[in-house]
């Protein structure tokens, strides 16, 4: 029997404590001693060795606004982005349902960012050749990251918006090697879904649990969608919270959902100017979109040295701190859009709202460079009116209710992209506006635990 090269089940990284104590231990010394050691994988969890989840409460004098808003943070992941716990899934499920094989396959990540680095880290920690695709306009750091976890990377014509030029390139690579080639692509595989599903949204259910904080209850989700895989926690918070409200953000400069719309932006990880084929559209309830601009002012404001010192005036400096170590572009509009549903739906102490930082600054620094560049450097009136203008005066403007109109026009823009351009049929497209269609996909977590723990077994 081939010996490749695997990682936990979906139950381990939800509950990392069920992991082997040996194997746990190890892995968490060889996350500084050597980021690179495949046991590494194994940390892939929002837990860490003494079992906290990553997460903070946002301080109401950054928010103003009444509702607890908890942010979980991705940082700690190996990559240093939540986006490897898809990577993985996907490649474990593959792996285990031999469907790729590292003594052949070549595989290939179409991404405009970290799920491209997770696929970097977690295929090269695998034993497979990776090929990374993404767009030339995102930030060096993440061209680096590719480069130094084992991976090749091409670079395509445009921005975080042009998926389309990303899916083109991966066809032709498929084409020139049909046999070989193996495209891994995180807005339509599954596996994506079901890490968030699973361990996303399970974790949020037992941290909630855990705080005691407002009615003990989720009031909202808030995650801007690229793949729109983190979204999946939601369906699932769902199931236990009914009244929950799942936000799906993306910006303004590419409203896709908001307004059947197009355009460049500049929030890297989101608003891939598509709907994604895992995108649980009719199960979600709205829409909000952020200004990208905006979104990289208050990611400056918060990491920068004088941004820190003015907000320390009124927040405390550990909260700062705990803010400028774990936001990146799409975190900022994560918090921001979390703010602007506080105060759309009028939520008291009592409600919560749970939103994702997918990754932190180590990915920004050109991009902040770039910022000073164009706006010149920060001073503590900036910092004061960007807080003011921004965050403590969000607008409730650019949101859109799922009403079931709308929930059919998110649903009917799949057409275009996965029926048209990708191959899939008109059922299959059906067939995704019936919830069983995704609680289905959701069922197939215990098998795919059951056959890597009987694969363990036959070692």
């Amino acid at each position: 029997m081939s010996k490749f090269v695997l990682g936990p089940t979906f139950e381990e990284m939800l509950h990392p404590v069920t992991i082997d104590a040996s194997t746990r231990k190890k892995a968490w010394e060889m996350r500084t001693e050597d980021p690179l050691d495949p046991i590494n994988l194994y940390n892939i969890s929002w837990r860490d060795i003494d079992n906290r989840v990553y997460y903070y409460v946002l301080p109401k004098e950054f928010t103003g606004v009444d509702a607890n808003i908890i942010v979980l943070y991705g940082n700690r992941f190996p990559t240093g982005s939540h986006k490897v716990g898809a990577t993985y899934s996907i490649l474990m499920e593959k792996v285990l349902r031999k469907e790729v094989d590292p003594t052949y396959h070549t595989l290939v990540w179409p991404s405009t960012g970290n799920y491209g680095i997770g696929g970097a880290w977690v295929g090269c920690r695998m034993k497979f050749d990776s090929v990374v695709i993404l767009p030339e306009e995102m930030s060096s750091e993440r061209f680096d990251k590719i480069k130094e976890y084992g991976a090749r990377a091409i670079a395509t014509p445009g921005c975080e918006s042009n998926v389309k030029e990303i899916y083109d390139k991966a066809k032709e690579l498929k084409a020139e090697n049909p046999d070989k080639v193996r495209i891994l692509n995180q807005f339509e595989e599954f596996g994506n879904y079901r890490f968030h599903y699973y361990v996303t949204g399970n974790t949020i259910l037992e941290l909630i649990s855990e705080l005691g904080i407002g009615n003990g209850r989720v009031s909202s989700i808030v995650s801007t969608v690229g793949s729109a895989g983190t979204i999946a926690c939601g369906d699932r918070v769902k199931e236990v919270f009914p009244e929950v409200k799942i936000v799906a953000g993306e910006p303004v400069q590419c409203p896709t959902l908001s307004l059947n719309g197009y355009g460049g932006h500049d929030i890297q990880g989101i608003g891939d100017k598509h709907v994604t084929w895992i995108h649980n559209v009719m199960n979600t309830d709205a829409v909000v979109a952020l200004d990208d601009i905006e979104c990289k002012k208050v990611l400056q404001t918060i990491t920068d040295e004088v941004g820190q010192t003015f907000m320390k005036e009124f927040i405390k400096g550990s909260d700062v701190d705990s803010m400028a170590d774990t936001l990146g572009i799409s975190g900022v509009a994560n918090v921001l859009g979390a703010i602007k549903i506080a105060k759309h739906y009028r939520m008291t102490s009592q409600d919560n709202i749970v939103t994702i930082a997918t990754d932190s600054m180590d990915r920004y620094h050109s991009v902040m460079e770039n910022m000073t560049k164009t706006y010149g450097r920060l001073d503590r009136n900036e910092a004061k009116h960007r807080f003011e203008s921004i965050v403590l005066d969000a607008k409730t403007d650019w949101i859109f209710e799922g009403t079931m109109d709308n929930r059919l026009r998110w649903h009917n823009l799949k057409y275009y992209t996965w029926v048209e351009q990708q191959g899939k049929d008109v059922e299959e497209l059906n067939s995704t506006m019936s919830q069983s269609f995704w609680k289905k996909e959701a069922s197939k977590i215990e098998e795919t635990d059951e056959m890597l723990v009987d694969y363990r077994r036959k070692l």
